[in-house]
């Protein structure tokens, strides 16, 4: 398999593989956001309370997540082309078992073995650190046009799921969905199949020098669980609108459609929210910017307790997207800022992983709530103070920063460098 040279990095094959890879991740995307239409008639199909109707979503999550560290290592032995591959045979596979579950046992387990561990992951991670081998100065810009897929796939499907569960029913939407991504990923998955060029090899005085270093002064494993921990608190917070926000619409009495439509809404700002914060990080630094991201989402949140007419919602829904896109790729930017080069994949790995989590056990908490207590008001309360621990977090490494100088440790051009 031909190998690129230094001449394709930042190339015309270099932003077509990027725009390839965007598609790409849009179209896996399906996978995360397609249980978060279908929750209401999941629930009412198999009889069950909410809580219940949401377990898939934690466990699509899991898989997502768990699933990222495995096709990671695919990718960095056998190249990207190899883990798409078996996400579209996940996927495929996935949504069509998904879609003749007799049950709920064995829709969680289509949900979450084919398509959050063999599907959804493999359009993910390593599709991140395959485009980062192919830029250098723009690389920034680079990541966050190939990590706002995921967003695009929010603001594409769930309007598209929606109209075909109300014209079809969910289980013909599901099957058709698992033909599609098959039938379209495998092609745009030979398009990656030249390996990336070879990175120039860190010398030994500079692993050195890596090696002795106290990000932070603290150990390097402990900064990483506090970012770890940072990761699950922001993204329980984020995962109550985002999963649950179809269901609240229709508990309201605005209907599954018109809560599909505030999901896009939310998902299409927050692709604009992700390339503007890429944008502002280049300038404040990682933590200043996952901060501000955690201020605005907790602001977001408190206004959904205050306004539920369709409107406000609307607006509501908005703000959330617009605010809390920028949180996740922050914490990549806080590794590569924080930890040498050689480090950098295993650790945003981790973290990342550790984002997923949060999102898979909000999804799931958010339902356990609501049916403790009727409604989802305390649904919001809890995912409030989660967003709290995640800024306390935050604020305690960005005081231990500055107190040490270390509020942006590398400087631009470096970090770009690396």
């Amino acid at each position: 398999m031909r190998r690129g040279t230094t001449e394709d990095i930042e190339s015309g094959y270099a932003w077509g593989r990027l725009a390839v890879s965007l598609l790409l991740m849009t179209i896996g995307g399906s996978g995360m956001y397609s249980i978060t239409v279908v929750l209401p008639r999941i629930q009412a199909d198999f009889g069950v309370a909410r809580g219940d109707a949401s377990l898939p979503y934690t466990l699509t999550m899991i898989g997502f997540g768990m699933g990222g560290i495995l096709m990671g290592r695919l990718a960095d032995r056998f190249g990207v082309m190899a883990p798409v591959l078996i996400g579209a045979c996940g996927l495929g596979l996935g949504f069509v078992g998904a879609g003749l579950a007799p049950n709920l046992a064995l829709f969680c387990l289509a949900q979450g073995l084919f398509v959050g561990l063999l599907g959804t992951s493999a359009t993910f991670a390593p599709l991140v650190a395959d485009t980062a081998q192919w830029f250098d100065r723009r690389r920034g810009i680079a990541l966050a046009i190939c990590m706002s897929g995921n967003y695009m796939a929010g603001a594409v499907w769930p309007p598209i799921i929606q109209h075909f569960i109300d014209s079809v029913g969910w289980r013909h939407t599901y099957v058709g969905i698992g033909v599609f991504c098959f039938a379209s990923m495998v092609p745009l998955a030979l398009v990656l199949r030249r390996r990336p060029p070879l990175q120039p090899a860190v010398t030994a005085a500079a692993q050195a020098a890596h090696a002795s270093a106290r990000p932070l002064g603290m150990s390097p494993g402990a900064l990483t669980a506090l970012l770890s921990v940072a990761g699950v608190s922001c993204c329980v917070a984020m995962s109550m609108p985002q999963v649950h926000i179809v269901a609240y619409c229709g508990d309201l009495g605005f209907g599954a459609a018109r809560g599909a439509e505030m999901l896009s809404l939310m998902l299409a700002l927050g692709v604009v929210s992700r390339l503007v914060s890429g944008w502002i990080s280049d300038r404040i630094g990682g933590l200043r910017t996952l901060l501000l991201g955690s201020m605005l989402q907790g602001v977001a949140l408190l206004l959904f307790l205050p306004f539920d007419g369709l409107v406000s919602l609307y607006i509501v829904a908005g703000m959330f997207g617009l605010f809390q896109g920028g949180i996740v790729p922050s914490y990549a930017l806080i590794v590569r800022e924080y930890f040498p080069p050689q480090e950098a994949g295993a650790r945003t790995g981790t973290v990342l992983m550790a984002t997923l989590f949060g999102m898979a056990l909000g999804g799931w908490m958010s339902g356990v709530v609501f049916d403790l207590t009727g409604s989802y008001r305390a649904a919001f309360l809890n995912g409030i103070a989660w967003n709290l621990l995640n800024m306390t977090i935050v604020g305690f490494l960005l005081l231990r920063a500055r107190s040490l100088g270390l509020v942006v440790p590398w400087p631009r051009r470096a970090r770009l460098a690396a």
